[in-house]
């Protein structure tokens, strides 16, 4: 094992050290999202929802777990501005081992609460404390692994060095889909759902244990260390990033212009992705992780890719392209995968459309029963998976393919529904199907590459050394945190109120379009490597 970056006496970090630093803080990157990730992965199952948010409606439970993801993020914000302080004040080596340790404990504790079967409404309850304190760990992990990388990295190459921590966040989802897959194949599908999908939190304490391992071999990033023996750190970092000349800009720029539209388009590509298939196109649960573990491993050289190509060409350009091909390819990649993961169900959508037709035709997400009956028959086709339009009319009539149905009852619209080539039940897609699904995954990841690969270097130049940590995690963790932390839980109430079933992409197109005016107009591109100096 290389030695220990504390021992290193020269001014510049060695290749060895280099190496130490990237690898042990990209795993515990990967770790550290791992843990924040396996509960969406299971969200998206629907076992969260049934085990701590029953509520005799499978929407109503799919959201309520869905929201219980998004307040998570909703603290990331609140754990910047902690964090953020310490590692100003006391070093961003320390402050990243104790969010990890944060995380690790928290998410193993989510394996341990019991059901809400077995302790009624205490069980929400802990699991939103738990997402509470893995929100907060989370808030200070990000920024102190990407400064700490970019402070060790030689002038005109930080992007393509922290780049590699970009990559990481994408291994944590794809290391929560791996593990939850062998996980699932090691027990009954019984026990699995009685119990062994515990094992995959549980399994956090390993990967903490890692973590602390590779962490503590690290020393403190070169550039602290030099404000610390000159003392040149901030004396309240929270404040200073408000009130230091021009920050005000930059902060705005990397809340709306960064942070708001890199996160939305990542979130689409993975976990919109996954509930499309699994929810959506009614694709078998493992086959739909399969595929979207696998087009995301192969989508992670896009990451490194772009983040080396920013140091050459500037970190401003392939974040405004990004969004610009995002905006215009989003939904036919969107289409493709939908045509391609369940066909019979796609064609079966534009030969024999669904059409409900009523007085005040209202549709509640949340309501354990709908108020009229036009308003239930939407509810039977939002919890189908049926795209559907509703108009008003006089009377509650239902047609499908031009025709009126007179039986209305659910096993009636079953078997009309089949009669018309509608596919209910779970499918696996044929292999050359599931080529052109993963060719269309590795196209979103090449979208969420190019505005996430040069990110970490671009708001770590942004602002002054002295206050960096506070400045760079307040932004992103507001923008990750509420722009792409509802993004599941805002798509997924957009797509059961609208019966579209690719609704809630208009939810990242106009994030995503705010994102690209932004950056174009506010956002001075500093020259690649060269940091701003407090």
């Amino acid at each position: 094992m290389a030695t220990a970056l504390a021992d290193h006496q020269a001014n510049e970090p060695s290749r060895k050290d280099i190496q130490l630093v990237i690898t042990a803080s990209s795993l515990g990157t990967i770790f550290e999202w791992y843990d924040f990730f396996i509960y969406g992965t299971l969200a998206a199952s629907g076992i969260i929802g049934r085990t701590f948010f029953p509520a005799g409606n499978e929407t109503v439970q799919t959201l309520l777990a869905w929201a219980g993801f998004a307040i998570g993020f909703g603290f990331r914000p609140l754990g910047a501005v902690l964090f953020g302080f310490l590692g100003d004040r006391l070093g961003r080596k320390y402050t990243f081992l104790v969010t990890i340790t944060l995380m690790g404990l928290a998410t193993a504790g989510v394996g341990l609460v019991p059901s809400a079967a077995s302790i009624g409404l205490a069980a929400p309850a802990i699991i939103i404390l738990l997402r509470i304190l893995q929100g907060l760990a989370l808030g200070g992990e990000y920024g102190g692994a990407a400064i700490y990388v970019a402070e060790h990295a030689p002038p005109g190459r930080s992007g393509y060095y922290t780049s590699f921590i970009q990559a990481s966040v994408a291994g944590g989802f794809i290391l929560s889909l791996a593990v939850v897959l062998i996980a699932k194949s090691a027990f009954s599908p019984e026990s699995w759902d009685a119990w062994a999908w515990r094992t995959p939190f549980l399994f956090s304490l390993l990967l903490l244990a890692v973590s602390l391992w590779m962490r503590l071999k690290l020393s403190e990033s070169p550039v602290f260390r030099k404000m610390k023996e000159a003392g040149e750190t901030a004396a309240n970092p929270f404040v200073e990033s408000f009130t230091y000349p021009g920050n005000l800009r930059r902060l705005f720029v990397a809340l709306f212009g960064i942070a708001a539209g890199l996160t939305v388009i990542w979130y689409t590509a993975m976990f919109t992705v996954l509930s499309f298939l699994q929810a959506t196109m009614r694709v078998e649960e493992t086959t739909a992780q399969l595929i979207v573990g696998v087009g995301a491993a192969a989508g992670l050289f896009w990451f490194v890719l772009f983040g080396w190509l920013s140091d050459r060409i500037g970190r401003k350009l392939p974040i405004v392209l990004g969004y610009a091909l995002t905006l215009i390819m989003l939904f036919p990649i969107f289409w493709v995968i939908g045509s391609a993961a369940n066909p019979g169900l796609a064609l079966a959508a534009k030969r024999a459309p669904v059409i409900v037709s009523g007085p005040d035709c209202h549709y509640s997400p949340f309501a354990k029963e709908q108020a009229d009956e036009c308003g239930k028959l939407l509810d039977y086709f939002s919890k189908k998976g049926v795209a559907y339009q509703s108009v008003p009319a006089p009377a509650t009539v239902v047609t499908i393919g031009g025709v009126t149905v007179e039986d209305t009852s659910p096993a009636a619209l079953d078997a009309t529904l089949a009669a018309n080539g509608y596919e209910l039940g779970k499918v696996i897609p044929s292999p050359g199907n599931i080529a052109i699904i993963l060719a269309a995954i590795i196209t979103l990841s090449a979208l969420a590459g190019i505005t996430y690969g040069p990110v970490a270097a671009l708001l770590a130049e942004m602002f002054p050394a002295r206050i960096r940590y506070s400045s760079m995690s307040i932004p992103y963790h507001i923008g990750t945190g509420y722009f792409g932390g509802f993004l599941p839980f805002i798509s997924q109430y957009i797509v059961a109120r609208s019966g579209n079933p690719y609704g809630g992409l208009w939810y990242t197109m106009g994030v995503v379009a705010m994102a690209l005016v932004v950056t174009l107009v506010w956002h001075q591109d500093e020259k690649p490597g060269k940091a701003v100096r407090g």
